[in-house]
């Protein structure tokens, strides 16, 4: 039996589906509410040569006032346990689940690991694509297999984590715009579980009597840091954080640390420090700035916000203007994280 075909709804409005709360009207949508619609909904997008793009909690994105072409809504929220043996629990989860009420489910099922994770916004299936981190734990290392239409291939694919090239807010996927939409991931929980609590913010949550943390308390305590640094998207539009977490070489870090002794980084792989993108950008003095419409936040610097009726063209610009003067005084240039489109 064919499949119901993917829900078509002309100039409808996205500004319920992006966080900045952006103005957006995109041309068409479809509705992708399972993953066997896809492959008749591509083949008509190619025939009719319709440019495309996904969209899923639209928490990673800045949108344009009009969006032309197709925009598939991904709204895959199927979840299941697949198997499980004496060392690990393999969980399958749609792409257009929410990433926090995964994570917060996966808790109350003893399934171990993403609490580093929790509130991040977002759904599943964009999580991969821009190897969401948080707190030392990259969604990457839980994943064992990825599902997802090839639109080059016009087939689907399922690719183990190893052909995922996952790296620093990275991916295969990420790599290859507009060619893979993400249906399905698998995520491999171990048995044997481990805090995470390297990074300063966690780490003096549980000093001295409360040093062996559960992972709920854990996912508890990064739910009320991110509160308390991260404004709602729902009370105030942003995308969270803003730039990367720049990464340079250890000689590099040993020259900047002379000129700037309050330096905050975090070791990183062999030969390279991760500089904290917020404290240059709060040294640049624009923590708290508001420039019409858009601003940076005023409890951390890293996130800019748009107090309404901003577009992304403001918030591009204020973004440049970061970017100059961060590279002007520290000689670094910084990477925005969310997608333009």
């Amino acid at each position: 039996m064919a499949p119901n075909p993917a829900k078509l709804t002309p100039n409808m409005g996205l500004k319920h589906r992006n966080s900045f709360g952006l103005d957006s009207t995109a041309e068409l949508v479809y509705e992708i509410s399972s993953a066997d619609q896809l492959p008749t909904l591509m083949k008509a997008l190619e025939e009719k040569k319709l440019h495309w793009r996904v969209l899923g909690g639209g928490s990673n994105v800045i949108l344009p006032e009009y969006l032309p072409g197709a925009t598939l809504l991904m709204n895959i929220r199927d979840q299941e346990i697949l198997k499980s043996d004496t060392q690990n629990t393999w969980l399958s989860v749609g792409a257009g689940v929410d990433w926090h009420e995964l994570v917060a489910w996966t808790l109350e099922h003893n399934l171990l690991g993403l609490e580093n994770l929790a509130l991040i916004p977002g759904t599943v299936g964009a999580a991969p694509i821009q190897n969401i981190g948080a707190y030392g734990v990259e969604v990457g290392e839980y994943i064992d297999s990825i599902e997802a239409f090839d639109s080059a291939a016009h087939a689907f694919v399922t690719l183990p984590k190893e052909a995922c090239r996952f790296a620093y807010r990275d991916s295969y996927f990420k790599q290859n715009p507009n060619r893979f939409i993400v249906t399905k991931v698998v995520f491999k929980f171990p048995k044997a579980w481990q805090a995470r609590l390297q990074y300063a913010d966690l780490a003096k949550q549980f000093m001295g009597a409360n040093s062996n943390p559960s992972a709920k308390q854990i996912f508890d305590a990064v739910c009320a840091i991110r509160s308390q640094k991260l404004p709602n998207p729902k009370v105030i539009g942003n995308a969270g954080s803003f730039f990367q977490n720049p990464i340079i070489s250890d000689a590099q870090y040993e020259l900047l640390i002379q000129q700037f002794p309050g330096l905050v980084s975090y070791p990183d792989i062999a030969g390279k420090r991760k500089l904290a993108a917020g404290w240059l950008i709060d040294q640049c003095g624009f923590k708290g700035k508001r420039v019409g419409s858009v601003g940076v936040y005023e409890k951390q610097a890293l996130v800019l916000v748009n107090h309404g009726g901003g577009t992304s063209t403001d918030i591009l610009n204020l973004a440049k203007s970061i970017q100059e003067e961060v590279n002007d005084q520290f000689g670094i240039e910084l990477q925005i994280e969310p997608n333009i489109l």
